[in-house]
């Protein structure tokens, strides 16, 4: 979980900084996801932005200052403002920071780019096979009086929680091969600039956002008694069997199993709960609520494609529109329509709120689609075709 971050599109530069000691809030691709790239993809796959989701578009922030900083001043305003917020002794800051390394591949992973936007039928085969499916029936099965916990408290399905990891992590079979503390250090103060210069304050916000990830890491290490160097996770600094950016970790992570500590890497008590608690928290999860189902768009109508993934539209209104649900829905429920490239033309379907909440933790209607169908045939369902 989110908060998920997109790869970024553009190739290293110089370096330059903010000076203000605390960054501005960070682009809503950052902001609304706990993860980084899924650790489970192949490179291209994971650095390939999943599709052009409306909600990538950053709405009206704060100004950033985007006068260059040199790397030691960044550097050294970094350690005090982080010891200042979160009260750790900057000694003990500046020794962590000795030990982390610049990486090229880091930037070069967030530097790649963006391959073609892949339909839903190319897109679904990597997230869905019959091998992935299996796994997670096998990881359900092995886990499932721990999984029927947390379903019976939080309302979000066993097979929900299980398809979020097996796309992340393989099942916790790849959790990510880089240190966690080099991955925010690269890209906390070598982000990489493209020379573009429309480009740049969003490649300074990203930078400034990663440098905020990296604070919260002293901080989530300090909390949870981490040893910093020891972490590994995606090249995107995220973490765990969910992928969790350390400041999802921080407001979201729970302790499921009442040891005292949160443990999102090996412990799956933890896990578990703490997937289903970012799905309730961050997207408002209804218990026993639908996810999507397919509809039909009634000739002579204009696909209607919003702002955002938020189900807003009472069913009333979407019929106006052309929009009919192809399966039952509750009654009094709002949704979203989506539509989806598919191989034998356009897929339209209805999302719901759960919908709504599986894109918190990525953006794109892709993923979420990808996770839905994931859950329904690890619990046994047909699925149609992509």
């Amino acid at each position: 979980m989110t908060r998920r971050l997109l790869a970024c599109l553009i190739t290293f530069g110089l370096v330059a900084c903010a000076t203000q000691p605390q960054s501005p809030s960070p682009p809503p691709e950052a902001a609304t996801q706990p993860t980084g790239t899924p650790a489970a993809l192949p490179p291209a796959a994971s650095a390939m932005p999943a599709e052009a989701a409306p909600e990538a578009a950053a709405p009206t922030a704060p100004p950033v200052d985007l006068t260059p900083v040199p790397f030691e001043t960044a550097r050294a305003n970094f350690v005090r403002d982080t010891a200042a917020r979160y009260g750790i002794d900057p000694a003990s800051i500046e020794a962590t920071l000795a030990q982390a390394q610049f990486k090229d591949a880091i930037v070069a992973a967030m530097s790649r780019p963006a391959e073609r936007v892949k339909p839903w039928n190319e897109y679904r085969p990597m997230f869905i096979s019959q091998a992935r499916i299996n796994g997670g029936r096998a990881f359900l099965a092995q886990h499932r009086d721990e999984l029927m916990r947390v379903q019976a408290a939080t309302g979000v399905p066993a097979e929900v929680i299980v398809a979020i990891i097996g796309v992340e992590t393989s099942y916790g079979a790849n959790t990510g091969k880089y240190r966690v503390l080099d991955a925010l250090y690269t890209l906390a103060f070598r982000y990489p600039r493209s020379g573009d210069p429309d480009k740049l304050e969003r490649e300074v916000r990203r930078e400034l956002f990663f440098r905020d990830e990296l604070g919260q890491l002293f901080a989530l290490a300090k909390e949870e008694r981490l040893d910093i160097a020891s972490l590994t996770g995606s090249y995107a600094g995220a973490m765990g069997l969910g992928q969790f950016m350390p400041s999802s970790y921080r407001e979201f992570a729970v302790d499921g199993n009442g040891d005292g500590h949160r443990n999102l890497f090996s412990d799956y008590d933890d896990a578990f709960a703490s997937i289903a608690n970012y799905f309730v928290s961050k997207g408002g999860w209804v218990r026993g609520g639908q996810v999507a189902v397919p509809a039909t768009l009634a000739a002579g109508h204009e696909e209607f494609n919003p702002a955002d993934w938020t189900p807003r539209y009472t069913l009333a209104e979407l019929s106006a529109r052309g929009y009919h649900a192809s399966a039952p829905v509750t009654a009094g429920a709002t949704a979203t329509p989506i539509t989806l490239e598919a191989s034998t033309g356009k897929q339209y379907w209805l999302g719901f709120q759960n919908y709504y909440a599986i894109t918190r933790y990525n953006i794109s209607k892709m993923y979420a689609m990808a996770v839905f169908q994931l859950s329904q045939a690890i619990a046994g369902q047909e699925l149609p075709p992509a």
